[in-house]
């Protein structure tokens, strides 16, 4: 048994109707939606036309947000409908960043994620969802697909029919009767705040006839003087977001959801970069006895323990403080969700951290043995604390960029890298054998040299994905052109490299410090920029 949706574009006439009764139904907040009417225009006048087209959660029979929860808040109910429980959520977002259709939303009121649910309760007594019942076309279409007597598997199997992004592997359960890609594809339209019956710079009303005088005046400059660049920054730059804008004028958006913004902000970046210097220390005392290198002191050994434990709690507490639900994060242990790399990522972590505890322990008794095996469980713990994000992003099907499968060496490398630089300042405040500080400062060489070939690769690979070679634009020409040029590359790496082989006098604290802060900088452009491409 399947439950499905048909919108039949052909009858849809835009009255928000089903927007209303869902609302209404659900008692859904304002300024967010289970289900919307987002409205594109097309042509030039005289031949113009409006397509509406009604968007909503997919009901996905493979669903990435259903995965990637954590603690089972979503859930495929026998009849194939998504649904969710709010009172399990704890307010992650990952299947916000999961969903490829923009589906989900934190509710304002409960600081849980919703959407639509095909109204279960509704359906559980024999009703049919609110919006079909409301709709006064009959253009949305509800039933079980897998029954053959239903409209819905007739209309099926004699209608061609489309879905949104096929491509993504969800086997989406919504399906379009004559569906228009430049109103069902994100990347047709470029988003902005210029709405119809919406908010404008330019004046509620007037937007449409202002862009129609500067499209016939082939005037950008005017355009750009008069909207907000931050606003409509998508193509790489406001310069050329305008131009985009006036090349899409014959397939425009004119009403659309409100854009939700950053989801995982300063949080998760900072949350990285404090996790890769814990995970960091560890794995570069282990490369250490690896390669030879004198025993450390046990003062050396306790500090290291006790940086890699300082560090990982404050990686939990902002995993904590980036939950809207923080009162719930022990959901993630107590109530895991195997297939979600959030809850592994939460296992590990916490064994990590038993783990390295442990280790300080056997060294505190002198139980050589037991050292010795907790130190190997250590650096086997500290492999996978650094590199589970990336396993993490992957399952964010929304965002194409994450999807690189060299997000694995990224972490790993960052891991190494903070390693090394935090084991270089610890070197100028407690004593170490005399090859300590030579050791880090090649090992910080090498990985930061890895690190830029590696970002190299990852900025010039040919991606799959228009939304993905959008974000390469945007961090290397667009929007964060000055923060990845100025601060990743030069300061973050080119400078380090250049103080660590004594071009600028060998000043090798600093070149820690601004590695730290390079690796943090990296961290927020890839975090936030994926996140800037419309999902809908």
């Amino acid at each position: 048994m399947q439950y499905g949706f048909i919108i039949d574009n052909r009858k849809c006439i835009g009255c928000h109707a089903c927007t209303v009764a869902c609302k209404s139904e659900h008692d859904v907040a304002i300024g967010v939606n289970r289900t919307w009417v987002k409205q594109t225009e097309k042509g030039e006048f005289p031949n113009t036309r409006r397509v509406f087209s009604v968007l909503r959660c997919n009901h996905c029979s493979d669903a990435p947000c259903v995965e990637i929860c954590p603690v089972e808040a979503l859930y495929i109910r026998q009849d194939g409908i998504v649904d969710f429980n709010n009172e399990r959520c704890i307010g992650c977002k990952s299947c916000m960043q999961a969903c490829p259709y923009d589906a989900l939303y934190i509710d304002p009121d409960t600081h849980t994620a919703a959407k639509c649910n095909y109204c279960a309760h509704r359906v559980d007594i024999g009703l049919e969802p609110a919006c079909v019942n409301v709709c006064p076309e009959h253009a949305i279409i509800s039933g079980n697909i897998d029954d053959p007597n239903t409209e819905i598997a007739q209309l099926l199997g004699r209608e061609q029919v489309t879905v949104r992004k096929p491509e993504k592997g969800t086997r989406p359960n919504v399906y379009y009767i004559h569906g228009d890609a430049a109103s069902l594809t994100p990347s047709e339209t470029t988003r902005t705040d210029q709405y119809i019956w919406s908010s404008q710079n330019t004046g509620v009303g007037h937007y449409a006839k202002f862009l129609d005088k500067v499209i016939a005046e082939k005037n950008p400059d005017e355009l750009l003087a008069q909207l907000n660049p931050k606003e409509i920054s998508y193509a790489g730059s406001p310069k050329k977001s305008v131009e985009v804008l006036m090349e899409a004028a014959k397939a425009r958006r004119v009403y659309d959801t409100p854009d939700k913004g950053i989801l995982w902000g300063w949080e998760v970046s900072a949350y990285i970069l404090t996790k890769a210097i814990s995970a960091g220390v560890i794995l570069i005392s282990f490369i250490a006895m690896l390669a030879g290198q004198a025993a450390l002191s046990l003062e050396m050994n306790y500090t290291i323990g006790a940086i890699a434990l300082l560090f990982l709690g404050a990686t939990g507490a902002l995993l904590v403080k980036d939950l809207d639900q923080p009162k719930r994060f022990a959901y993630v242990l107590l109530r895991p969700q195997w297939k979600s790399w959030l809850t592994k990522g939460g296992y590990a972590i916490t064994l990590f951290g038993g783990v390295v505890a442990c280790w300080l322990a056997a060294i505190y008794f002198h139980l050589d043995l037991l050292q010795k095996v907790f130190f190997l469980l250590s650096a086997i713990m500290a492999t996978v604390v650094a590199t589970y994000t990336a396993f993490l992003f992957a399952q964010a099907k929304g965002r194409d960029f994450w999807q690189s499968p060299t997000l694995v060496l990224h972490m790993i490398t960052h891991s190494i890298m903070a390693g090394a630089a935090s084991m270089m300042l610890v070197g100028y405040l407690i004593p170490t054998p005399a090859e300590w500080m030579p050791f880090n400062s090649n090992l910080l060489i090498g990985s930061t040299v890895f690190n830029l070939v590696l970002m190299l690769i990852e900025l010039t690979i040919t991606h799959p994905t228009q939304d993905a070679k959008t974000v390469v634009s945007m961090i290397v020409s667009g929007r964060y052109k000055m923060t990845f040029w100025m601060g990743s590359i030069f300061m973050g790496n080119l400078l380090p490299l250049l103080l660590l082989t004594d071009v600028l006098g060998g000043l090798s604290i600093l070149a820690s410090v601004l590695s730290l802060v390079g690796i943090f900088i990296t961290e927020k452009i890839w975090v936030e920029a994926p996140q800037r491409i419309p999902l809908t």
